[in-house]
């Protein structure tokens, strides 16, 4: 049998655990949307998605450059679903931005990406930022104002942040604030994309997948 790190969605072998996903597996799929570009991280890019398809949820990875494949900051190239513009009038239960440069940069000049942002704030919706997309995607679009976030613990970075939103000490790699998450960098990718499980379909789900994954909890 394969092993529960490879396999599928990686559901909980504890009794509760298993009766949580199945519960979980008779609702409405959830749904995301991660959104890419040349220069994306490919580390947070691929991490965020596959931990949320692991945990049963239904990711569109959307392009926002002129062609589906792209080349991420270390030459990683992904091929998206789709592009963006073509997917951008959907609604999606979470929406989850990789940072890297320059494709948080890219990010933030979508205009298509930017209207969906601002739908998605104004409609509830949850919205999770990595790295340099916080301070450079949300922070451009009004949307950490008045909140508490994260980024990479970079001084242009945090000071730009800063400049509408409480920047949490850096020990807190994963900073849940409403509908908004927010996370470091490539090695906190995991962490936040677990966070979004555990938002999205309940701490058992996502205790399940990072447990499948052999990811260390705390001590």
């Amino acid at each position: 049998a394969p092993c529960s790190a490879c396999a599928g969605s990686g559901r909980p072998t504890a009794a509760r655990g298993a009766m949580a996903a199945t519960a979980a597996d008779a609702a409405p799929k959830k749904t995301a949307l991660v959104p890419i570009a040349d220069g994306s991280e490919e580390i947070e890019a691929v991490g965020i998605i596959d931990t949320l398809v692991r945990g049963g949820i239904d990711v569109t990875v959307a392009s926002v450059m002129p062609s589906t494949t792209v080349t991420c900051s270390r030459g990683v190239r992904l091929v998206a679903d789709a592009l963006l513009a073509d997917v951008a009038s959907r609604d999606y239960d979470a929406v989850a931005l990789p940072g890297g440069m320059p494709g948080a940069e890219h990010l933030r000049d979508c205009e298509p990406l930017r209207d969906l942002l601002l739908r998605q704030q104004a409609r509830g919706g949850v919205i999770a930022a990595i790295c340099a997309a916080p301070a450079v995607v949300l922070h451009a679009h009004g949307i950490t104002a008045g909140r508490t976030a994260t980024c990479y613990p970079a001084e242009g970075f945090r000071k730009a942040l800063g400049e509408a939103a409480a920047v949490a000490p850096d020990e807190r790699r994963v900073v849940v604030d409403g509908s908004l998450v927010t996370s470091q960098g490539p090695g906190t990718a995991l962490e936040m994309a677990l966070k979004l499980v555990e938002v999205l379909r309940g701490p058992e789900v996502a205790a399940g997948v990072g447990g499948a994954m052999l990811v260390q909890g705390d001590k």
